[in-house]
């Protein structure tokens, strides 16, 4: 009986660890199509055999001190509830005691909230670059396919994001064969190029890494900017640390991914050695003149899976996002019954498309976009390293010392990339940082301008206890219930006042409905409801959903409300309808409150977000004065 859970327990490893291929390293597996070649773009440094040993012993050391140490021991460790990423991360933030104030506490969530901002700029980034880049090896093949390789790369976004409505679940089972092919590949070009260069495995020693810092100076610093890219899928594998757990996510590193990675780079190298004239695309040139075509092939296919994954981790991205205040309401389907994460934001997924696109047309090659890409990914590590002293010092209680070195050494490293790819900013990558700012200050003006809304509407409220006591029992009341959303269980809200006002009547039974979104990722059905009677037909419903769970209001109170003694199901909901008015008075700057008023006012309505049936909603609008 042992033995068979044992077999149980072996078995669902492996799954997730396969489901972790194709998910979770399609960024860092694609990345050896084009970052080798990049390190020595513009002729920073010549390819001689120092400096691609040197290089190559840079790529080699910052896989395992920021893929295998930083990320997969340490900082995958601050999970909450089993959930990574930035954003959960930041919601682990200790919200009260001595060490951290008030004011240090708001500090530290909005630079998680930069690095937040910054991850949708390398989520449009992304796919562009590594589907260009694959597209780029039919040119490598014959110069006849050159002239087509925009329009190609062109017409595989379209498709990869007409497909996105559809969910991955349907392709899901064959993402982690396909990437074992891909990794099994990249070591198998490797290690035939190794074999004839065998001298290159000396790279492995860090002494080569010092040694072209030594003799290229400053030109080395600029090299860092494109060794970045061998790690820059290291956020959205801490991201997707909630689809399959840590140990899977690392045993698929450490068994597979690793292993291919380390033997193509060396084979790159290898190359290189033996002819340094490759080095306009080592990777393909690494393969016999028969393979280019089918090698770009599997490339494009294994390149559109890491632009899925990626696809994927922003949309979850933004539902955390939307459910935890930080954006407003999208428009959300669910593409699986049983998996919470997979979701669809088609507003967010045409805007990807057209900003990849936009990065194809402007950037013309894989080299011009590697320009842009890794400055916002670098700044983001750096804000996780910060989070994760912070967490490690509060949440696991750390001493300060242990903390500092440990956080400290990943931020050595951290801010040297940063340095390094701080210049490419006048060469594109200003790109995702402009992006980063225009997101942080969208999150930053819609949590100003929500606080500023419930700030003025609590000024008119009254306390529930106190309007029991006024409330005439004369007033009539209508058969049926009335479930008025609430922000604030405590108070009577503006809808049931303003309707009392209007109609000088009230349903039977009112039921004050407060949605709790809370900063955990998911919260068990059986915590979801809490359910207070109380006088005169009033009652009190608070559901708590976690910030990657589904909200369905009527399910919800389907199980768990409906059918209790006194409970009519001839419900109707009763929805409160801001109408902003941006105004001088203190609070936001004009420009903000009109901003946020466009934001409210096309944000998705809470019918569609919570799953109201809409012939049972009634609307109440409410004028305020921003």
């Amino acid at each position: 009986m042992a033995s068979d859970e044992k077999r149980s327990r072996s078995r669902r490893l492996a799954t997730l660890s396969l489901g972790a291929l194709g998910v979770v390293y399609g960024d860092i597996g694609t990345s050896p199509l084009y970052a080798f070649r990049e390190s020595f773009a513009e002729e920073r440094v010549t390819p001689d055999a120092a400096n691609i040993l040197g290089i190559l012993s840079l790529i080699v050391w910052s896989l395992i001190i920021v893929i295998s140490v930083k990320y997969l021991t340490f900082v995958m460790r601050a999970d909450n509830n089993g959930e990574g990423g930035i954003l959960a991360l930041t919601a682990l933030v200790p919200r009260s005691g001595d060490y951290h104030g008030a004011g240090r506490r708001r500090t530290l969530i909005l630079v998680g909230i930069f690095g937040t901002a910054l991850l949708y700029g390398d989520g449009m980034i992304t796919p562009a670059i590594s589907v260009l880049s694959a597209v780029e090896g039919l040119g490598v093949a014959t110069a006849a396919f050159e002239p087509l390789i925009i329009p190609i790369a062109v017409v595989i976004l379209v498709g990869l994001f007409a497909f996105q409505h559809h969910g991955t679940g349907a392709v899901g089972a064959v993402f982690g064969p396909i990437m074992i092919v891909w990794f099994i590949v990249l070591g198998a070009l490797g290690v035939a190029a190794v074999i004839r260069f065998p001298s290159v495995l000396v790279a492995v020693s860090p002494t080569y890494a010092v040694q072209f810092f030594v003799s290229n100076g400053f030109a080395g610093v600029l090299v860092l900017g494109s060794v970045f890219l061998v790690v820059t899928g290291g956020e959205a594998l801490y991201a997707d640390m909630g689809h399959f757990g840590r140990r899977p996510i690392q045993i698929a590193w450490f068994a597979l991914v690793l292993p291919g990675l380390l033997l193509n780079y060396f084979g790159q190298g290898a190359l290189l050695l033996g002819n340094p004239s490759a080095v306009d695309n080592p990777f393909y040139r690494l393969a016999p003149s028969w393979a280019t075509i089918p090698l770009a092939l599997l490339a494009t296919v294994a390149t559109v899976i890491a632009s899925q994954a990626l696809i994927s981790g922003v949309f979850s991205l933004s539902m955390q996002a939307v459910q935890m205040g930080y954006l407003p309401r999208l428009r959300v389907r669910h593409t699986s019954e049983t998996q919470e994460g997979q979701v669809y934001l088609p507003g967010i997924n045409w805007t990807l498309m057209v900003a990849c696109i936009g990065l194809v047309l402007g950037f013309q090659t894989s080299s011009g976009l590697a320009a842009a890409y890794g400055v916002a990914v670098t700044t983001t590590m750096v804000v996780t390293t910060l989070l994760f002293y912070t967490v490690a010092r509060e949440r696991f209680g750390w001493s300060q010392e242990r903390a500092l070195a440990v956080c400290g050494a990943f931020l050595v490293v951290d801010l040297a990339f940063f340095v390094g790819n701080i210049f490419k900013i006048p060469k594109g990558g200003w790109f995702p940082l402009v992006v980063g700012v225009i997101v942080y200050t969208l999150i930053t003006t819609w949590r100003r301008g929500r606080w500023l809304v419930g700030t003025r509407q609590r000024k008119g409220l009254v306390p529930v206890n106190k309007f029991l006591e006024r409330l005439d029992p004369n007033t009539p009341r209508v058969p049926g219930t009335a479930y008025y959303l609430t922000a604030d269980p405590a108070q009577i809200p503006a809808s049931l006042l303003v309707n009392l006002r209007h109609n000088n009547a009230l349903h039977e039974q009112i039921v004050l409905l407060h949605v709790q979104l809370s900063g955990v990722p998911h919260v068990p059905a059986a915590r979801r409801a809490r359910v207070e009677r109380g006088d005169k037909g009033f009652s009190r419903v608070i559901l708590r959903y976690g910030f990657r769970d589904r909200i369905d209001v009527p399910q919800a109170l389907e199980q768990k409300v409906f059918h209790r003694k006194g409970f009519d199901d001839n419900m109707t909901y009763v929805v409160g309808h801001e109408d902003l008015h941006p105004t001088d008075r203190p609070g936001m700057p004009l420009w903000r409150e009109r901003l946020f008023t466009v934001m409210y006012r096309n944000a998705s309505n809470v019918t569609q977000l919570f799953q109201l049936p809409s012939d049972r909603v009634v609307e109440i609008g409410q004028p305020i004065d921003l």
